[in-house]
């Protein structure tokens, strides 16, 4: 019996890094899984690799800021499988011009909070409807250990995206704990992905973020889809409202070298 058996498992952002792995992990574990994602060849690539290893798969082509295709996107999901059990937003950026409040563009600002917060709140707003009438069901909104501290390299964005991502979650979970969904974050700290590689191509700045992390390295992908699977299943079964920290201890201190 696998964690997920028999459950429809929506992710967001599903066609690379945290999402891609989770969505190959969700599907180990019996889910059905919906892969969304804005790059085609990415999501089309996710959903091929489960089914080739014998798991069941759709992808869904979706700029998660556009409320329309988000709509689309449940829509496909009642109509191939009838129900939605787990809906986790994982679909998020960060970008390389993403600085201080005094020298991060306009442009970029309203672009990050129209990918992590508008995204993750439409994403939200199409499937609680669904999750009722499939009798209750998780939700997994992807926040950040961003949310809780603030960042020494500053990211003035994408900082201010993942608070309110975790607000929003807490809200979310308040609202419909007694009609049978459960809401929760996850809060990831740094974690290797290819676009976490680009921001972090120079050693000195590798070596600034390392420099916070008591455990000495950067997260895998996989152990954050293991966190989110925790969060997706009935493993989690008391929780709601609640900010999952998987940062290697990054929160948890203020020091990290001895004397």
């Amino acid at each position: 019996m696998g964690l997920l058996d028999g459950k429809v498992c929506l992710i967001t952002g599903a066609g690379s890094g945290l999402g891609r792995e989770s969505a190959v992990l969700f599907a180990r574990e019996g889910g059905k899984v919906v892969v969304a994602d804005v790059d085609e060849a990415g999501g089309a690539g996710t959903a091929a690799s489960i089914e080739a290893a014998g798991g069941k798969a759709m992808f869904v082509r979706t700029d998660v800021t556009d409320e329309g295709q988000v709509e689309a996107l449940f829509a496909a999901v009642a109509e191939r499988f009838g129900r939605l059990d787990v809906s986790f937003h994982n679909a998020g950026i960060l970008h390389a011009e993403d600085h201080g409040p005094t020298d991060t563009p306009r442009e970029v600002w309203d672009r990050v909070l129209a990918v992590n917060v508008t995204g993750v709140f439409l994403c939200c707003r199409h499937a609680v409807p669904r999750l009722l009438d499939s009798g209750g069901g998780i939700i997994v909104n992807m926040a950040s250990v961003s949310s809780w501290v603030g960042a020494a390299v500053p990211q003035i964005a994408y900082t201010t995206s993942k608070g309110a991502v975790l607000a929003m979650t807490r809200e979310i979970a308040a609202e419909y704990a007694r009609r049978g969904i459960r809401a929760n974050a996850l809060c990831p700290g740094p974690t290797r992905t290819p676009l976490f590689e680009i921001l972090i191509g120079d050693e000195e700045r590798r070596e600034n973020r390392l420099e916070h992390i008591p455990l000495g390295r950067f997260g895998d992908a996989e152990e954050i889809a293991k966190a989110a699977l925790f969060l997706a299943s009935d493993l989690s079964s008391y929780m709601t409202g609640a900010a999952l920290l998987v940062d290697g201890g990054l929160s948890a201190t203020y020091l990290t070298h001895g004397p």
